[in-house]
């Protein structure tokens, strides 16, 4: 897979944007081990001390933690994935909605728009 960054925006918080959408996607989940950091590293192709920060920072959010000499592991607390897929979900909807009034769409309009794509 091809990770691309956008330079306006530090990596490390995109690679904390990536780390949330697979934790509430499913492609890890509760209580599962995380790869190393040289692994996730190597995955996205940064710099291990940049990937580290990503994963502090999704530690300070309880979203994973630290066995000590065993690694990282995913929050058992499924009840925080679901918030964390609750609240992204609602921020993606507005954004489309948002969108879709600046070019004088309704909500109404908007709805009949995503009914009408193809998964």
């Amino acid at each position: 897979m091809e990770f691309t960054f956008d330079n306006n925006i530090p990596i490390y918080v995109q690679l904390l944007e990536y780390m949330k959408i697979y934790l509430i996607s499913g492609v890890f989940k509760c209580g599962d081990k995380l790869p190393s950091v040289r692994d996730f590293s190597n995955t996205f192709k940064v710099n291990p001390n940049t990937m580290q920060k990503a994963l502090a920072e999704l530690e300070s959010m309880n979203l994973i933690y630290t066995e000590r000499t065993n690694g990282k592991y995913v929050t058992n607390d499924e009840e925080m994935i679901k918030k964390l897929k609750d609240e992204y979900a609602s921020t993606l909807a507005r954004s489309y909605f948002q969108g879709m009034k600046k070019i004088g769409l309704g909500k109404a309009d908007s709805i009949k728009y995503l009914e009408g794509i193809d998964e």
